[in-house]
């Protein structure tokens, strides 16, 4: 019992990990006018915060699989939150200390950007790891906090601006800090896993990335980053330049009610997730993101440009986690190494997901609305990607490394 209340503590601290994740990620976005305005930076070099945001993110993926097994879990997790705080604070301080703003925030960008590819790439082999029950579940849930930080951040940032000001925002920038310090010290105090316990028998790195169905499965990973940031990283911009409405109406109706519902589908998936059938039910997310995705570029009125927002949110909330559900249960002895390349792909997807729809937009006289029709890319390759996996899977009853079929077809 003692020894599940401490690993209960370390679960409770990776998931507050995936909300400075959600931090990272969403918090600058709804600062992408303030930053145009402010320091005089045009829309192409604002799409290169996002570029390398999670650019930084897939090179840290990248090179991660080589050096958390040797360093442990605690180290890498330790390194991440400082690396989260630090970029946080120098986003308040480096551009007005250097001679161009624009390389002061994208110097800060890069420096919490290594802690987010650190915390995405250990969060999931963590909770994995840990000698806890319901370990789909605990999966699953790890995932929602990551919408639910999303929320908050858009919450309380939009309470913020509209108490105090969005002139205001580098004090909101340092409490924001404040997450990553905290979390800190709560893992100082948790136990730790060993990296790599219960994977003696893993597959090497050059067998796993021989397989077609390891192939299938990035693509997979590509495309549900590429399709859930597309729309978020530029929903707060969206909102209030291309549909003309104030920045607290724009923030509320446009990036939040995409976090909530894209929570509630990963609740949905946590719930009820054993009685579905996952890839049909990631058919159909793609299907109804390809058509929220056409409704947010197309429509003429506000109002359903937002509910579009909101609809890619439920639409993409499963494609995530459901990715990782299907590598973790058909390439069983995937280890760290696994967790690592889909993250990889992951981030390659969240980086030129918003990329694309900023240079297209760019190329139209900053219309993000043209931006996203281009992107309706990504959800037919995902569609295809699932296709795809569904052949594979009818034509190779048993799967490599999963000989008790546990996958649902």
């Amino acid at each position: 019992m003692t020894q599940a209340k401490n690993y209960n503590k370390t679960l409770f601290s990776c998931f507050t990990a995936y909300i400075i994740q959600a931090i990272i990620n969403n918090f600058a976005p709804l600062l992408f006018l303030t930053f145009q305005s402010t320091y005089d930076i045009p829309l192409s070099q604002i799409t290169l915060l996002v570029t390398f945001n999670f650019g930084i993110q897939l090179v840290i993926d990248l090179l991660s699989a080589g050096f958390i097994d040797k360093i442990g879990y605690q180290r890498s997790m330790l390194t991440a939150h400082v690396f989260c705080a630090a970029g946080l604070l120098f986003m308040t301080i480096l551009p007005e200390v250097l001679p161009s703003a624009f390389a002061g925030l994208l110097l800060s960008i890069m420096v919490y950007a290594v802690g987010g590819g650190l915390l995405e790439v250990l969060a999931s082999p963590i909770v994995e790891n840990c000698p806890t029950d319901h370990k789909e579940k605990a999966m699953s849930l790890l995932h929602s906090f990551y919408c639910w930080g999303h929320v908050s951040v858009v919450l309380l940032s939009t309470l913020f601006f509209k108490l105090f000001g969005i002139e205001n925002w580098k004090i909101l920038t340092i409490i924001w800090a404040l997450f990553p310090i905290l979390n800190f010290i709560l893992f100082l105090k948790a136990p730790f896993p060993e990296a790599g316990d219960g994977e003696e028998n893993s597959l090497p790195v050059k067998n796993l990335v021989t397989q077609r169905l390891f192939w299938i499965l990035m693509l997979l990973m590509l495309c549900a980053g590429a399709c859930e940031q597309a729309v978020s990283q530029w929903a707060s911009t969206f909102a209030e330049k291309g549909l003309g409405i104030s920045k607290t109406a724009g923030d509320l109706a446009g990036p939040m009610l995409f976090a909530i519902l894209m929570g509630a589908a990963r609740l949905i998936y946590g719930k009820w997730g054993d009685k579905m059938n996952l890839n049909k039910f990631m058919r159909f997310s793609g299907f109804l993101c390809l058509g929220s995705y056409l409704i947010i570029s197309l429509s003429p009125h506000p109002v359903f440009g937002l509910l579009g927002c909101g609809i890619c949110g439920l639409s993409v909330g499963i494609l995530w986690p459901g990715t990782f559900s299907m590598a973790a249960a058909n390439i069983r002895c995937g280890g760290t190494a696994m967790f690592a390349f889909l993250a990889l792909a992951g981030d390659l997807g969240c980086m030129g997901g918003p990329t694309f729809v900023g240079f297209v937009s760019g190329a139209f006289d900053d219309d993000l609305k043209i931006g996203i029709l281009a992107a309706v890319v990504f959800p037919l390759l995902l569609l295809f990607g699932l296709k795809q996996l569904r052949d594979f899977l009818e034509n190779c009853r048993h799967t490599l490394y999963n000989t008790d079929n546990t996958f649902e077809k």
